[in-house]
């Protein structure tokens, strides 16, 4: 049984999420959660949330036992970007790209 959780139009870039996203895909909740713990990236925290919340998602809406899951699907896509504009010398302008990205976590019981 598969259970999704989507978290849209964080502040953080895809590269940077993709990054963290490959670390834990393939591996049980448990050990996830542990290594997203500990881990130093910006990253680590918010896609910790998002599989916290597929984790309740399973064990509260479906009944399903913890200690089996995994994480089967994660993935970063891109987002929208804010685009921003500061002043510079000689009444020029440079642009400030604020990236946004779209997490999407899966996670399945063994079957």
């Amino acid at each position: 049984m598969n259970v999704n959780a989507i978290l849209r139009g964080v502040r953080l870039s895809p590269q940077k999420g993709r990054l963290v996203a490959d670390q834990v895909r393939g591996l049980k909740v448990d050990k996830a959660l542990s290594l997203l713990s500990f881990s130093p990236k910006k990253g680590a925290k918010i896609i910790k949330k998002v599989l916290e919340s597929a984790i309740a998602n399973a064990e509260h809406n479906l009944g399903l036992d913890v200690d089996e899951l995994k994480v089967s699907v994660i993935h970063v896509e891109k987002g929208p970007i804010m685009k921003r504009f500061m002043a510079r010398a000689k009444g020029r302008g440079n642009s400030i790209i604020k990236p946004t990205c779209h997490i999407y976590v899966t996670v399945a019981d063994k079957e």
